[in-house]
């Protein structure tokens, strides 16, 4: 019987709803004619009186409810909007009827005087009262379906979290009854929420004692709904959970959540939930200020860091966005990415270009150049793997060195206002040439700054989670073949950031740059690499030794086993930004330093050699001549400690390289 009526409520629409509005407009002056007179039989001399004034505004009040839209709504879902369309367009009525009465009706004796005066006042409040509870039974009605449809042998969910998102995932969860979960507690650390309802859900306590509401309810499942929170706080909830043996998830991090369902959203807890740091906010103003109506490059746009780089650079509404790569596959996905998702998503305000272009070929990049005229460049164009780029150091010049410098020289041709090169830690007193040539590409950078006296300038940073290649993907597909997981050292320790706190970092330096700076991003405290593979395979759902072995191969050639962020020579200061930081050359401030890095940084005094050095190091590559090639890495950059490779090759013989590359291009 029950379950019926509900049915026939909910049965209910807006049609149904204007024809209970005239049986109650009808009604409402009547019971407030009874309730002012206190007695029914006192009415017979105001009957007619009555039914002008029920037809009037009866008719009245239909004209501004339909022109308030209330019969548009769907009551079912009804929620604050509603509550406040619903009071509002009472109060407009009430308002205007009351007007009518005392202004029109009153002074033109069409209700006499003897007519109560406070009929409009009693009447417009039984009227409130009325239509908004027959709108709000419906309401109920759905809320009381919606718990019924909840099976008692639903799994009992706790939710750690009693904020925005864990309010969305409890009134998801009682939307969708087919998930079988059903909220019954939240904790939260927040103490003005304690012992609070959240919708029908009540705060419990703490994260301290997850324990003993899991034991107490018999929870099956913890739901972790905080994305801004750190990954300490969650690989804390993530352990306790672990030991109760209760399973758990959790929404992604505030960068992920960019549209859609909480809990559509949820997944299991990956290992860039437990290496999550505070949410990182940006000047926008700023960035937008700096983006929006330019025209903006980004090279290696199908990478991991330029692929983010195009999503984040569309929000601020470049008047083009170009995106430059050599890979067609990467380009292509990036594209189509752009196109349909955020196109729609910036209603078509950018247009997307792309380009398949090798940043080592000057002629075409000039055209490139000439055509797009970009007023921003961001070059995160390179070749990255240390192993690879140890085998093949010739490419790793020619990409990472000869690109960059054909980037920043047809830059200043072309008055690019800004070039912002993407550099890495492997980058400070490198051991591998991938680490080396990212240093010589930095140096290329600065000297373009001095000598143009543009802002062009690098910004430094360690190892991002998720990206191609990197350690995390590695180690998921060895724990999905079976094992082992493979560690170069128990010792190495490595930085770690996520993609998309990095781009954003990115944009704020771009903001920031005057000339030549090197900004470098504040990347925490590192991480083990083995206690990451250990994360991993609790994460899992495994144990190291009994379903995956850990194997220390060593230390591969130009790998590290610490990275740095800084030279000795490099004074790092904290930019106006708390997470960026901003290096100076000590050699700027007359402080001593070694002859051999008074070379490398004071390029007024030995800016032809430098460039001179570059150019021989750039021909050497092209001829692939190898053992030259090492000995002018070290040449350049003397803190590289690569040097098992480095041949004997005289500067003679570098001078006949030249010459020979000369003539054969002539």
């Amino acid at each position: 019987m029950k379950k019926r009526f509900i049915k026939t409520i909910l049965r209910i629409r807006n049609r149904q709803l204007l024809l209970l509005d005239i049986i109650i407009l009808l009604l409402s002056p009547l019971i407030s004619l009874i309730m002012r007179l206190e007695a029914f039989t006192a009415i017979d001399k105001l009957i007619s009186p009555l039914v002008i004034y029920t037809i009037i505004f009866m008719l009245l009040r239909l004209s501004i409810f339909k022109f308030m839209n209330f019969y548009t709504h769907y009551w079912r879902y009804a929620d604050v909007d509603e509550i406040a369309a619903l009071a509002f367009g009472s109060t407009i009525s009430w308002f205007v009827c009351s007007i009518v009465f005392f202004a029109v009706l009153k002074p033109a004796r069409i209700i006499p005087l003897e007519f109560p005066n406070s009929m409009p006042f009693i009447d417009g409040i039984i009227t409130m009262v009325l239509i908004a509870a027959v709108r709000f039974t419906i309401r109920i009605a759905y809320v009381v379906n919606e718990r019924s449809g909840m099976d008692e042998d639903s799994k009992k969910v706790l939710i750690v979290g009693a904020g925005i998102a864990g309010s969305m995932i409890v009134k998801e969860l009682r939307t969708n009854p087919h998930l079988a979960m059903r909220p019954v507690a939240f904790v939260d650390d927040d103490r003005t929420k304690q012992n609070a309802f959240i919708n029908g859900v009540k705060v419990v306590g703490s994260l301290a004692d997850i324990p003993k509401v899991v034991r107490e309810n018999n929870i099956s499942e913890v739901i972790i709904a905080m994305p801004t929170v750190s990954g300490k706080v969650i690989r804390n909830v993530v352990n306790v959970c672990n030991e109760l043996k209760v399973k758990n998830k959790t929404i992604p991090g505030v960068f992920e959540i960019l549209a859609g369902s909480a809990v559509a959203q949820l997944r299991e807890i990956q290992i860039e939930d437990l290496l999550r740091r505070d949410i990182v906010e940006i000047n926008e103003i700023n960035v937008e200020k700096l983006i929006q109506g330019t025209w903006v490059m980004v090279t290696g746009a199908g990478g991991s860091i330029g692929s983010e780089l195009c999503r984040q650079i569309s929000r601020f509404r470049p008047k083009e966005l170009i995106m430059l790569g050599h890979g067609e596959n990467t380009i292509f996905n990036i594209a189509n990415e752009m196109k349909t998702k955020h196109g729609v998503a910036i209603s078509q305000a950018v247009k997307f270009k792309t380009v398949i272009a090798d940043i080592r070929d000057q002629k075409r990049m000039g055209y490139v150049m000439e055509k797009c005229k970009p007023q921003i460049i961001f070059h995160a164009a390179a070749h990255k793997h240390v192993g690879l780029m140890e085998e093949n150091a010739p490419d790793a010049v020619s990409n990472n060195i000869a690109g960059t410098q054909n980037l920043v020289e047809l830059a200043a041709i072309h008055g690019v206002q800004k070039f912002v090169m993407i550099s890495s830690d492997k980058a400070v007193n490198p051991t591998g040439v991938m680490g080396v040539t990212k240093r010589i590409a930095e140096l290329v950078v600065h000297d373009a700054a001095e000598r143009y006296q543009r802002p062009f300038v690098v910004v430094r940073f360690g190892n991002v989670l998720g990206s191609r290649g990197s350690v995390v993907p590695i180690f998921k597909k060895q724990i999905n073949d079976g094992g082992p997981i493979t560690i170069t050292h128990p010792d190495v320790t490595r930085f770690f950031m996520t993609i998309p706190e990095a781009v954003r970092l990115v944009l704020q330096a771009c903001a920031l740059g005057m000339r030549s700076e090197t900004f470098v991003l504040d990347m925490g405290q590192p991480v083990k690499i083995v206690e990451l593979a250990r994360d991993l395979i609790r994460l899992s759902g495994l144990e190291e030794g009994t379903d995956i072995d850990i194997v220390f191969t060593g230390l591969v050639k130009g790998e590290k086993m610490h990275e740095e962020l800084f030279y000795g020579h490099e004074l790092a200061e904290r930019s106006t930004h708390e997470k960026i930081f901003v290096c100076k050359d000590i050699v700027d401030q007359n402080i001593a330093l070694p002859k051999s890095e008074i070379a490398i940084n004071n390029f007024d005094n030995d800016q032809s050699a430098f460039m001179q050095d570059i150019n021989i190091l750039i021909d050497a590559a092209k001829m692939d001549k190898t053992e030259l090639v090492y000995q002018l890495l070290k040449k350049i950059v003397p803190q590289y400690s690569g040097e098992e490779r480095i041949g004997n090759h005289s500067d003679r013989e570098a001078q006949r390289i030249i010459k020979k590359t000369t003539e054969l291009a002539s």
